[in-house]
């Protein structure tokens, strides 16, 4: 073989299922130890399952290094990488839990991969300033209604379908080389709600939503103006005043909270 064909046939091979085609280059050892291919294999493996659970911290806690493994050698077999960093191997698995529940015991275990895919995806965003609260306050009152805001881009809005948050942070808190106990996480309950996730400086920050805000912050990322936040929360509260200032407290919580980070032309 020439080069390039050796090197795609030993990346085919270590890749492979099972057992491996040999290769010429590849022969066991003449003393019977493990063949050569095999210790590339292993350890191929090992690092793209190391690189799952750096990305996916919380989880791997929560299902134990023997079940975490199980599911993350199930998932490479299915979705290799294909990145050139292994920063973002793994931007599937919460789609994989859900199509394969013989490896996930529980489906709350779901909504906790995608938060934990969300908080890294958030640190790594771009940046961007924040939009301050002084710029709305030179605003014209006939500019309110037209007004529209530009998300800042590591805000991250998910719907979670459990009330994992807090088993998540019990975990999250949790450092297994401590030698402490493992904290007893409470049962998560059904409950469909928003959550945002963002980077705030360098640190990533997250909440749950409230239900008008779980309506209304999708919204305005989208580009919705402020005066269609006002209409859609008085037709969800049957009542203008009330909607009017519960939009406004809204926006002054997301600004102050950096989730914007200018206002759109």
């Amino acid at each position: 073989m020439n080069l390039p064909a050796q090197q795609r046939a030993f990346l085919q091979a270590l890749c492979a299922e099972g057992e491996a085609a040999s290769l010429p280059l590849l022969r066991a050892r003449p003393d019977g130890g493990p063949a050569r291919l095999a210790i590339y294999r292993h350890a191929y493996r090992a690092r793209l399952i190391g690189a799952l659970a750096d990305n996916y911290t919380v989880l791997q806690r929560a299902l134990g290094d023997e079940t975490f493994e199980a599911l993350g050698l199930a998932y490479l077999s299915t979705h290799p990488s294909q990145q050139p960093s292994i920063r973002w191997f793994g931007h599937r698995l919460a789609e994989f839990m859900a199509a394969r529940d013989d490896l996930v015991p529980h489906p709350a275990l779901i909504d906790i991969a995608r938060m934990d895919w969300a908080l890294r995806d958030a640190f790594d965003a771009a940046d961007a300033p924040a939009l301050a609260l002084g710029a709305l306050a030179s605003l014209p009152a006939e500019a309110w209604s037209g007004l529209r805001l530009q998300p800042h881009p590591s805000l991250r809005l998910l719907t979670l379908d459990w009330n994992i948050e807090p088993a998540w942070r019990a975990l999250r808190e949790h450092d297994p080389a401590s030698g402490a106990d493992e904290p007893e996480l409470p049962e998560p309950q059904a409950h469909r709600h928003g959550l945002a996730v963002w980077r705030q400086g360098l640190e990533t920050r997250w909440r749950s939503l409230q239900p008008l805000e779980a309506e209304l912050l999708p919204m305005a990322t989208g580009g919705a103006s402020f005066g269609a936040l006002c209409e859609h929360a008085a037709r969800l509260l049957d009542d203008e005043a009330q909607a009017a200032a519960a939009a406004a407290t809204a926006l002054h919580q997301w600004i102050s909270e950096d989730l914007f980070s200018a206002i759109r032309d």
